[in-house]
């Protein structure tokens, strides 16, 4: 039971056996994955709207709903899409392992402050991650932001990126991007999380139903090689905090995916952080008695 972690990685994704891209599908696989990294200026309430039974991290506008993609991803996605040998990223491990962070200035109110605060004690109950804020001068470190377009997050600590963005559309904690456990989902992702479904055995336990997905959103279905994540020795969890809902993407209110043994249908429950979400974290950093 489980939701999968970023390694020492081999930035591709696959959905399918390598067959041969044409131009035009390696253009449009290039655009769909830029089209993401570009600033939304549709508030999330709106996409919200269209589609209500979405989670709001899935409806963030960015790639498989909440993750920002560097240019040296996109540049490997695409060498891994048409078969070529995929961009090495050495390490998405925090240093000393702990997360370095500060509040963009005039961001979030206190009651906001102190919502993510109590994201930050969650976590470091329940895993070896601390949390420092940033000191001056410091340049690799997450910028806490609220812009108004959703809930994202890069994945993992890299050296060369500098800043790394954490954003949380403004909210009453509790609603929203400012549910708690979509505070802890964001910051699972700077820890170095990826999500459930994108797992590399996915297909054992959903069943995608493309055909209920707008056109164009397909690939924030790919799933992930054995190269790239590890599920650490823990078996597949429908009701992780790192899980898709029934309905990302959904063009037409019927569901997109669809569990197979889901028999408390909990898939994408948004209740609370599983135990094994944290035995992921802290068996990917190592933390004393992860391992047993």
């Amino acid at each position: 039971m489980k939701f999968v972690v970023l390694l020492c990685l081999v930035a591709s994704v696959v959905a399918c056996p390598t067959v041969t891209r044409t131009s035009q599908e390696i253009e449009s696989f290039r655009s769909f994955l830029e089209n993401t990294q570009k600033e939304n200026e549709e508030p999330l309430s709106a996409r919200m709207a269209v589609n209500p039974k979405a989670k709001e991290w899935e409806n963030s506008g960015k790639y498989q709903g909440d993750i920002i993609l560097d240019d040296e991803q996109i540049d490997a996605m695409v060498d891994d899409y048409v078969g070529r040998n995929a961009y090495i990223w050495p390490n998405s491990k925090w240093p000393a392992d702990t997360i370095v962070y500060e509040f963009g200035e005039g961001e979030f109110d206190y009651m906001q402050q102190a919502a993510i605060i109590r994201g930050i004690e969650e976590i470091e109950r329940n895993t070896c991650i601390k949390f420092r804020l940033r000191n001056p001068g410091e340049v690799n470190y997450v910028r806490l932001t609220g812009r108004p377009d959703g809930c994202y997050a890069h994945v993992g600590y890299w050296q060369p990126r500098g800043v790394h963005t954490y954003n949380l559309a403004r909210n009453t904690p509790g609603s929203g991007c400012f549910r708690h456990t979509t505070i802890i989902h964001e910051w699972l992702h700077i820890i170095g999380m990826l999500h459930m479904q994108s797992t590399y055995n996915r297909d054992n336990y959903v069943d995608v139903k493309w055909e209920n997905m707008w056109p164009g959103m397909e690939h924030n279905f790919d799933y992930y090689s054995r190269d790239v994540v590890s599920n650490l020795g823990l078996p597949y969890e429908y009701d992780s905090n790192m899980h898709y809902g029934g309905y990302g993407f959904s063009t037409n209110g019927e569901p997109t995916l669809v569990p197979y043994y889901d028999y408390l249908h909990r898939m994408g429950q948004t209740e609370y952080v599983t135990t094994v979400d944290w035995l992921r974290v802290n068996r990917h950093y190592d933390c004393p008695g992860a391992w047993w």
